[in-house]
């Protein structure tokens, strides 16, 4: 009984602690709090990068998710026509609450 009552409890604290909100990241993060910035995409070189336009998406505990991320919406926050690169940047808390934002520089 002691062994089962230890395999539950150590399955519950892993189930806790594996982060609920996923959060597409390159790299395995934090366990309780993790912040990225990262590379997604190079566009158009010949581009310049004057604008910069931001789409962010929110989880909280993988239930209540809301927000747009894609590149489309950050080009049209920013008025961006022609994309010079994007990056992300992921925050996740505990598993319990996690952003993601996609940033778009162009012209």
């Amino acid at each position: 009984m002691k062994t089962l009552a230890a395999l539950m409890t150590a399955s519950a604290i892993l189930l806790l602690t594996s982060g609920c909100v996923g959060t597409g990241t390159p790299i395995n993060g934090s366990l309780f709090v993790s912040g990225l910035k990262s590379p997604v995409a190079i566009g158009d070189n010949t581009a310049g990068h004057s604008k910069v336009g931001e789409a962010t998406a929110n989880g909280v505990i993988g239930i209540v998710i809301d927000g747009d991320c894609s590149i489309a919406t950050a080009m049209e926050k920013g008025g961006i026509t022609k994309i010079h690169h994007v990056d992300s940047q992921v925050t996740n808390i505990l598993g319990i609450y996690a952003t993601y934002t996609t940033r778009v520089y162009g012209d």
